[in-house]
């Protein structure tokens, strides 16, 4: 596994928030069906002494750390305190920080994960839908129930696509290892190149399909740096210059991210590339063969 098992205890900031409270309640069912500790302890300021679908709320990230073994955290807070609580989690220690929240500015999100990264904590996010090992821990708002337990790493920049190339997955009887949104913002913690490394490490991923999109060249970049046979997607073939796409981060400027370019130099490194989403599981049985 990666960023956390079973055995990981997850602290929820804005545990009181309807979002924080609703999926509070699907990640600890998830974590029941598992055998997994879950949702350990929440945070809202002002809030202590409640409790969130049994977890007790602290009112402080250190309060909660000085009650519980915690190892990773999921972040639902508004947009203007988003960035103060990846800081205050990563100088309580906490390892891993998975940040839901979508429209906090750049300056304060470039901010928080330099902090964040002098602290040697891995930021996934913001704006992302967190991550899912099939079997052991699900930290964020995926669709548990389209997942499979596996051996096939997945990486994207979209929720909605990430959901979808799952099911094409598990229908097709390929199960995953860990699924992990990276979030779809200019800024963001870990990259695709991040990941990658990480899925490295772990014996459970033999492959990875990675999923991306207009804007930037973090695609390239992650391909360029792993020895992990790989099956990329990329969305947005007609999307128009200079227009946003959805997410903040997809956007063509100045001739460059656009996706055919993208798709060129993938195939350049030597990965295929599906051009829709169910192609992918064909294309990763290839994969398994040619190893």
């Amino acid at each position: 596994m990666i960023y956390g098992d079973k055995k990981t205890g997850v602290l929820v900031q804005g545990a009181t928030g309807k979002q924080g409270e609703f999926h509070i309640n699907l990640m600890n069912t998830y974590a029941r069906q598992v055998g997994g500790r879950g949702v350990i302890a929440g945070v809202t300021p002002g809030k202590g002494g409640k409790e969130v679908h049994g977890v007790p709320v602290y009112n402080t990230v250190k309060e909660a750390m000085r009650n519980h073994d915690i190892g990773a955290s999921a972040i639902f807070v508004p947009a203007a305190a988003a960035a103060d609580s990846i800081m205050e989690e990563a100088n309580a220690g906490i390892q891993t920080i998975v940040a839901i929240t979508e429209h906090i500015p750049v300056h304060d999100t470039m901010k928080a994960i330099a902090y964040a990264r002098m602290e040697g904590c891995s930021v996934i996010g913001p704006n992302c839908p967190g991550l899912l090992s099939p079997g052991e821990l699900k930290m964020g708002i995926m669709p548990a129930g389209l997942f499979s337990r596996g051996n096939v790493g997945v990486i994207s920049r979209s929720g909605t696509l990430t959901y979808e190339v799952v099911d094409e997955l598990t229908r097709a009887g390929i199960g995953q290892s860990t699924v992990i949104g990276i979030g779809g913002d200019p800024v963001i913690g870990q990259t695709f190149t991040d990941v990658l490394a990480q899925f490295e490490k772990d014996p459970q991923t033999k492959a990875v399909v990675l999923i991306g999109e207009v804007g930037g060249n973090l695609e390239e970049e992650g391909a360029n740096s792993t020895n992990l046979p790989i099956v990329s997607y990329i969305a947005g073939i007609s999307a128009p210059p200079d227009k946003r796409m959805g997410h903040a981060g997809a956007i063509v400027e100045g001739g460059e991210g656009d996706a055919r370019s993208k798709i060129a130099r993938l195939k350049k490194l030597g990965v295929p590339v599906a051009s829709r989403p169910s192609e992918i599981p064909e294309m990763v049985r290839e994969l398994f063969r040619g190893c």
